[in-house]
């Protein structure tokens, strides 16, 4: 038994009772085959990875009320038999995944009254399976990792009250099939999502700076008496209980698009362009976009919406010209604004006799069209870049001499397909006039641009939109497959060649040895010249 500790010896299992006996630090010469170790109430700042190393037959332990700061990453990581960790009214500041590791038969753990400000969504991946009782309440925590949460499939008890949560999201408490109790008091929340009943878990959300609207009807349903959600907005229903509250006073209101449009409203191809919206309603409605054909805009290499519902075109191209649709969309219904947006093509620059303006060192657009490509963006004799000699898996690009563009320094080709968002940039010497892409695709769609980067008077690195083009690669024949790469072709004449070879040497080795045998059998055998007798006697 350690100094300080008691070890009742009547107790059915090894138990160590060191609380109130002011260490410093996790006993050395602790019974590595204790089943109880109590160790609250002390003066431990830290845990170590060896404190509680062996310890394989622990099954509750409590460190409460000790200062604790910090947990070695693997400091539990032997205790495979705890069911129950106590950490509560400490100063942990922050949980990390490996903190936590190897606590695969968990099932009570006690974090409340500590300094969390964030947790890992790793944190509670070992005992995700097994935990029963989750506490995190009178913590900083503004967020939680919902989805880790939603993991725990076992749990029944989940703590989050005095914390500074702001939102809920919808689902997560749906998908916890055992939660009977969910004590969500005293945070920031503001609007609380449906949890499933009945019966479902007995819920507790007072002291929440609610917005009573529609959305809060399914709380008014459930309200039992005694309860204490209280709304804050809208000012009508301040400070009033929302069990006291009419369910006709739980309205929502349409949304209503104040203000859409494009900045700026007209740009040349390859230009970025930002498109606004901006829209009310009770609850605030979520934005989003659809295109100029019918589709949602989703993020990707070329197009992203923000947070604040607004859509950064960073490339505009032609197919990007038309009417954009700003859709909000909230309980009580939707709401829509359109937004023209119009792209200009590149202009063709022109000699002073009417051709182009350096027709003697790169093909015109005749040449590009004869070239068997895909047209640019833009109506015919606007052509600026060309698709030419397009196959399955490689294409040549041209595109026209820029001389009127003064100071370019490079070249930048960017392109993607219609599968892949990852944008793909090529950078070549300002007097390239054509580059061939390969390995590409078959079957898919490629969107590109050339642009002139470090043209003088503009920032540093602003390219410069020399035209944009969109081809599709040939698809790969139906049940053949697609000839071999060079590379391949060339390792295949080389073994031919090597065996060819081998099989040269080995006939010639084959033949001189027949020779051989066939000019021995014919050699007479040798005449004797001497003979010697020797008799007995």
């Amino acid at each position: 038994c350690p100094p300080r500790c008691l070890c009742p010896a009547a107790a059915p299992s090894p138990t160590l009772l060191c609380a109130r006996t002011g260490l410093l630090a996790v006993p050395p010469s602790l019974d590595r085959g204790a089943v109880e170790l109590r160790l609250a109430d002390n003066f431990i700042g830290a845990v170590g990875r060896a404190d509680f190393a062996n310890m394989s037959s622990l099954v509750h332990l409590t460190l409460s009320r000790n200062g604790l700061r910090r947990l070695a990453p693997g400091a539990f990581a032997d205790l495979r038999a705890l069911r129950a960790l106590h950490l509560d009214g400490n100063r942990l500041p922050a949980l990390s995944g490996p903190q936590l590791r190897g606590l695969a038969s968990l099932r009570h753990l006690i974090l409340a009254n500590n300094q969390l400000a964030a947790i890992d969504a790793a944190a509670f991946a070992a005992f995700a399976a097994t935990v029963e009782d989750l506490d995190l309440s009178h913590n900083n925590l503004p967020a939680l990792p919902w989805d880790a949460v939603a993991a725990m499939g076992s749990l029944a008890t989940l703590t989050l009250d005095h914390n500074l949560l702001e939102r809920v999201p919808a689902g997560a408490v749906a998908r916890l099939p055992r939660l009977a109790r969910l004590d969500l008091t005293a945070n920031r929340l503001r609007a609380l999502p449906p949890v499933p009943g009945p019966p479902g878990p007995a819920l507790a959300a007072g002291g929440n700076p609610l917005h009573c609207n529609c959305e809060l009807l399914w709380l008014r349903r459930v309200a039992q008496p005694g309860r204490l959600e209280t709304c804050a907005t809208p000012a009508p229903l301040a400070g009033r209980l929302l069990g006291a509250v009419p369910e006709e006073e739980l309205t929502c209101r349409a949304p209503a698009v104040t203000a859409a449009a494009a900045h700026p409203p007209a740009v040349t191809e390859g230009q970025p362009l930002r498109l606004g919206c901006a829209a009310v309603g009770d609850p605030p409605p979520a934005l989003h976009w659809l295109g100029p054909d019918g589709r949602v805009v989703q993020n990707g290499s070329r197009r992203s919406v923000g947070a604040d519902g607004s859509l950064e075109l960073r490339v505009a191209t032609l197919r990007d010209h038309g009417g954009f649709t700003c859709v909000a969309a909230n309980a009580a219904g939707e709401a829509a604004a359109r937004v023209e947006v119009v792209v200009v093509p590149l202009p063709v620059p022109r000699g002073r006799d009417g051709g182009d303006g350096d027709a003697e060192t790169g093909p015109g657009p005749s040449d590009m069209a004869q070239a068997g490509g895909n047209d640019t963006w833009g109506v015919p004799g606007e052509r600026r870049v060309v698709a030419a000699e397009v196959t399955g898996s490689s294409a040549r690009i041209r595109w026209l001499p820029q001389r009127h563009v003064p100071g370019v320094r490079m070249v930048q080709i960017q392109y993607n397909s219609s599968a892949d968002d990852a944008l793909v940039y090529r950078l070549l010497p300002p007097s390239s006039r054509t580059f061939v892409l390969r390995d590409l695709a078959p079957g898919r769609l490629y969107e590109l641009c050339v642009s002139a980067l470090r043209v003088a008077g503009d920032p540093p690195a602003a390219p410069r939109p020399l035209g944009c083009v969109s081809f599709a690669t040939a698809a790969a024949p139906s049940g053949c497959a697609a000839p071999p790469r060079p590379h391949f072709l060339g390792g295949t004449v080389i073994i031919v060649i090597g065996a060819a070879i081998a099989a040269s040497v080995l006939v010639f080795i084959l033949i001189l040895t027949a020779r051989w045998k066939a000019a021995g059998a014919r050699r007479p055998p040798p005449a004797l010249t001497s003979v010697c007798s020797q008799t007995n006697g």
